[in-house]
Order: structure tokens, then C-alpha cells, then sequence
């Protein structure tokens, strides 16, 4: 018997746009969204998939390697095969969808990292609908990597805050956070100086804006780990965010504990 569906927020983004005009092709991390979902099957949740078109996310091909799996062979082909076929993966809504018809029978929310979710969710109108929800009723919301600048999303005028972020205005930015319902609260991201070996080494090409400076800016109270990479998780109320790759495992772990104390 299900312990309960947690709702995976995931992107349909595929290109990002970089300073000077160029453009990087970008998806959500193979790593970052099976680990988790794994998790939470292995531990008894199912998983419900949306994404703001109602088709399924493109995995980034940085992320396709056994190298986020520690080297390990099976864990990584687990990781494909589960993304390929399994109905969790291919059975996706639209945010919309998932809004309109209710909330409630969720759980949890998860958002899965990769470059992506800063092109479209980080100003989707429903996904600030959804992590508003879930942040009134207390229910545990995780989210990965860059995943975690999708709070902004719950901002009267997401786009806005963006755009004020891409041109450096961090007066601007500010105001539009005002009264920002995660304002004070501990989290972590993909670091700034995270930021800069995927801009060298990734996406040979320079962000409008690093993903510490976009939450800091909305009144978020963010702490990195001094080594890159290394895996960081931080939880407030019912918040949970993790900095990097790296952290999948322990976020997992994290959100399947605070669901599991939820329905004790």
C-alpha cells in the first residue's frame, strides 16, 4: 500500500541563455531526478510527474555518465532505464492540470537541478501556485541544485524579478520580493563558484546571474559548503534544499524522513 503521492516538479526547458548572446543546451540531471524518485518509490511513495507543457523533461547529456553515480555501473543504468520506461517518468501532466484539479492528495513536492528549471520554472505561474500550497500546508517540499531558485516562482511577478536579476538591477529584484513567503529561511543552492567551473567547463559560456545571488536577493538566508561539490542539505520548517549533485542521496533521505515524521 502507497504511503502517499509526492508530486515531482520537472522542466521542459532546453536552451539557456548566456551573456553575449550565446545559448547552451541544457536538462535536468539524470542523477538528480532518479535518485530521488528512486528513493521515494524504494521507500513506498509513488511519484506523480509535471511539467509546465505536459511533456516529459529532457535529460541534460552532462549528466549522462556514471560519474554522478559514484562509478557505479548498475546504480547508472538503474537511473536510465527507470527515466526511459518506468510510468512514473512517461505518465506526465501539466503543472496546470495538477492545479486544477486539487492539491491536497499530495504529500510532498520535489524539484530535481540541472540548468533547466531557472529557463521556465523559476517564473511559472503554476509552479508558484503549487510550492505556495505546499508551503501553507506545511508539507515537505525538496528541491535540488538549481532546483532550489524555483521558490521565487511564488513571487507576485516572478518574470519581473528575473528580468531585474539578468540586468544586474539588485534594488529592483529586492522590492519585487517583498513579503516573500520563504524570506529568513535557511537554504542552500549551486554555489556561485560551482557556477563558475559549469560556465568554463559546461556551458562555455557566462549565467546573467548565479543562483546565490538570485535567493539572496528574494531574502533567502543562504549557506554553501567552502568545498565544491561536496554534499550539503539544509532543512528549515519545510524546506529542504541541496546544494549540489552531489547531495542527491542525502536529500533523499531528508525528504523521505520529514514524509515519513508527516504521516506519523
Amino acid at each position: 500500500m502507497s504511503k502517499g503521492q509526492v508530486l515531482v516538479l520537472g522542466s521542459n526547458a532546453t536552451q539557456l541563455g548566456l551573456r553575449g548572446g550565446s545559448t547552451a543546451t541544457v536538462g535536468q540531471y539524470l542523477n538528480e531526478t532518479a535518485v530521488p524518485a528512486l528513493a521515494l518509490l524504494d521507500a513506498g511513495y509513488d511519484i506523480v510527474l509535471a511539467t509546465p507543457n505536459g511533456t516529459k523533461s529532457h535529460i541534460d547529456a552532462g549528466s549522462d555518465t556514471k560519474d554522478h553515480f559514484g562509478g557505479d555501473e548498475a546504480a547508472y543504468q538503474r537511473a536510465k532505464d527507470f527515466f526511459a520506461s518506468h510510468p512514473a517518468m512517461n505518465d506526465v501532466r501539466t503543472l496546470k492540470s495538477v492545479v486544477d484539479e486539487g492539491l491536497d492528495g499530495f504529500v510532498g513536492v520535489f524539484v530535481p537541478g540541472g540548468h533547466a528549471p531557472i529557463v521556465d520554472l523559476m517564473q511559472d505561474r503554476d509552479a508558484g501556485t503549487i510550492l505556495r500550497h505546499f508551503h501553507a500546508a506545511a508539507k515537505p517540499t525538496a528541491l535540488l541544485c538549481h532546483g532550489p531558485v524555483v521558490v521565487v516562482s511564488t513571487l507576485d511577478d516572478a518574470p519581473a524579478f528575473r528580468k531585474a536579476l539578468e540586468e544586474g538591477d539588485d534594488a529592483g529584484a529586492a522590492d519585487l520580493a517583498r513579503d516573500w513567503i520563504y524570506s529568513g529561511y535557511r537554504m542552500t543552492v549551486f554555489s556561485a563558484s560551482e557556477e563558475k567551473i559549469a560556465e568554463e567547463q559546461v556551458l562555455k559560456g557566462e549565467l546573467f546571474f548565479d543562483m546565490e545571488k538570485a535567493l539572496r536577493s528574494a531574502g533567502g538566508d543562504v549557506s554553501v559548503t567552502d568545498k565544491n561539490f561536496a554534499s550539503n542539505v539544509v532543512v528549515d520548517r519545510e524546506l529542504i534544499t541541496g546544494q549540489n549533485p552531489a547531495s542527491d542521496q542525502a536529500m533523499a533521505d531528508a525528504l523521505i524522513e520529514a514524509l515519513d515524521r508527516a504521516a506519523a
